[in-house]
């Protein structure tokens, strides 16, 4: 092998090592969040970007326990926490597939209803915002009811 060639090959090695070695430097790799609960969640969707704000306090009831209006990137979304996740399945399990009824409640929505779980979280939003519902999909997984 020709000295310049081995040197070129060098440097380039080099370069390679050092580069592998700065990012690990820098910090951690990306993880992705595990949505167990509300923080984990407002965590997560930050974490991709999105514009995230609590509001008020809602109530549904067919569930258990008080919800939480929040504010991604300017549309709502309801999101129910319970105290831990057999409480959230035993909520979730009278969920029709279709999001029509919830136990023996018929419900009638202004939207169409998109039902999410994680963790110890019920996730509830009403509309069609595709970006929304794709950026639900990827933090949460895919919705368990709805349309």
């Amino acid at each position: 092998m020709k000295p310049g060639l081995l040197s070129i090959l060098l440097l380039v090695f080099a370069y390679i090592l050092s580069a592998c070695g700065q990012n690990s430097i820098s910090g951690p790799s990306k993880e992705p969040f595990v949505v167990e609960d509300q923080a984990s969640l407002l965590a997560a969707l930050q974490s991709e970007g999105a514009t995230v704000e609590t509001a008020e306090t809602t109530t549904q009831d067919f569930f258990s326990v008080k919800g939480q209006i929040v504010r991604v990137n300017g549309t709502d979304i309801q999101v129910f926490e319970f105290e831990n996740a057999e409480a959230m399945e035993n909520d979730a399990s009278q969920v029709a597939p279709d999001g029509g009824s919830i136990g023996t409640s018929m419900v009638t929505w202004m939207d169409a209803p998109h039902f999410y779980q994680a963790g110890k979280l019920i996730v509830l939003y009403l509309g069609n915002d595709q970006s929304l519902r794709d950026l639900l999909n990827k933090v949460l997984g895919p919705q368990f009811a709805g349309q």
